[in-house]
This record gives structure tokens, sequence and C-alpha cells, in this order.
């Protein structure tokens, strides 16, 4: 039988003003404990949730670029109302955890990473993922390789994405999840599996809003998944489109997200997208 761990979770809520509820996971997506004041319901799709992301993030860790290490880190999703933070709790498990906007970040991180060192020495460290490049190495991101087909390349946002030194890629997602185009080195194919991945994790982000703090008219904003090696940013950018970006581990993350949202009014959203629904 798997232990219920959930009355260590009540450090996070306890010691961390403005913590909301934090939850245990495993990697498939079973809950092995929660905080109070969390259904069975809301625990078991946040627990689904937060696995489904995961499971996608890795399978598009090269597009955070190259690299022997490409260990994931952390996932951080923000809402209008508040945020989400997912950590890895040893081989296999998840900790989640979700605040008010104006929470201290530094300290609930702390909390957080503190909890798992006292989970046991069977959860004290993340798996290890590296994933291999797409087959055949056809616009592969990892290598910068990949030929755009004509008039696929947004030239406003490829200057972006040239103007911040380490940031690598971004495509442009209609709201039916279709690529709308991308920078320079990245073929269709590729936009195709990068958009189809970043549709599902937007999905499972929005699946915990609730998590967040229980709101009827709750508004995503982004998710940020933090790599070893880089950066991979799902922005939301109006009229239920976004932007997916990617961007090395050294890269001013702050000018990279300020710069992105500052072209979104010259990528011609108004004439592909349409407005989905809760955003």
């Amino acid at each position: 039988m798997t232990t219920d761990l959930s009355w260590m979770l009540e450090d996070i809520v306890h010691n961390v003003p403005k913590a909301r509820h934090a939850v245990l996971l495993s990697a498939d997506g079973i809950s092995r404990g929660a905080t109070e004041g969390l259904g069975a319901d809301d625990v078991r799709t946040i627990s689904a949730a937060m696995a489904g992301m995961q499971s996608l993030s890795r399978a598009i860790a090269h597009f955070a670029g190259p690299g022997e290490d490409k260990q994931w880190n952390q996932t951080i999703i923000e809402f209008d109302h508040g945020w989400i933070f997912l950590i890895g709790a040893g081989q296999g498990a998840y900790l989640a955890a979700a605040a008010e906007l104006d929470v201290d970040m530094q300290q609930i991180s702390f909390r957080m990473h503190r909890l798992v060192a006292r989970l046991g020495t069977n959860m004290t460290s993340p798996p290890r993922v590296v994933s291999d490049p797409p087959a055949g190495g056809a616009g592969r991101v990892g290598g910068q390789q990949g030929t755009a087909a004509a008039g696929f390349v947004l030239p406003e946002l490829d200057a972006t994405i040239n103007e911040v030194p380490g940031a690598r890629h971004a495509v442009l997602l209609g709201a039916d999840g279709l690529p709308r185009g991308a920078t320079t080195g990245m073929s269709r194919d590729l936009a195709d599996t990068i958009s189809a991945a970043m549709t599902g994790i937007h999905s499972y982000s929005r699946a915990t809003a609730q998590f967040a703090g229980a709101l009827e008219d709750v508004h995503w904003r982004q998710t940020v998944i933090e790599f070893q090696h880089g950066w991979i940013f799902l922005i939301e950018v109006g009229r239920g489109s976004f932007l997916a970006a990617a961007a090395d581990h050294n890269a001013d993350i702050e000018d990279l997200t300020t710069r992105l949202h500052r072209v979104v009014p010259h990528l011609g959203l108004g004439a592909t997208a349409g407005r989905s629904e809760g955003t």
C-alpha cells in the first residue's frame, strides 16, 4: 500500500504566506498526498494534468537547445490570480504547490525543496531525462537545422529572437493549435511537432487553474519550463493564440519575454486567430 504523505505537505501552506495548496504525485499521475481543502476530484485532475504536462515537456526538451544534460528542473504556471510550481520529488515523483499572485517566490521555492529533502532518501532527486533528437535529424532544433517553407518565417519574430543573446527559436500558434509562422531554422515539420506538444501543455496548464485559486473567470498567462540546459516558454498573446519560445539557460529570460510581448501586435493575429473559451 502506498503511504499517504499529506501530513508532510502541510509544511508549505502553514509556513509560506499566500501559499494555497500542495500535491505530491507520481509520474503516472497518481496522487501520493495533498493538503487539506482539496477535493478528491481536484486532486485527481491536478495529478493527471501535471504528469501529462511533464511527459510532453520531456518530449520537446531538445527545443530548448543542444546539450548532453537535458534534465528537467521545474515548471511554473502563471495565471491572473495565482501561480503553480512543480518540481521533482525523487525518482518518478513530483511536488506541486499553488500560491496567490503576490507570494514570495523564493520562500515557496525554498520550502518546496526542503520538503523534498525530508520526504526520504528514495525521493531526493528527480529522474534525469535525456531526450533523443527527432528521427532523421530533419528540422532539429538542437543543431539549429531546418529549412522553413517560403512565407513561413515571421520577420518581426525572427528579429526579436536575434536581439536577445541565447534566444533560440519561436513559433506562433493559432487558436486551432496549428503553427502560423516561426523563426529562421525551424522547418514546418518541426513547428508542427512543437505546436502539437504546446497545445497539450496549454490544455494541461488550464486544467490546473482551480488549484491556483477558486475563481469563476480564470485567465492563464504563461507556462515556463526550465531544463538544465535551457528554457521553454508558452505565452498567451490574445485571440486564443500563443507564442512558444526557447532559449539557453543563461539567456536573459525577462528581457526575452518582454520583447516577445512587445512584438505581438506586429504578428498579424487578427486575420488568423479566433478567441478560445476562457482566454
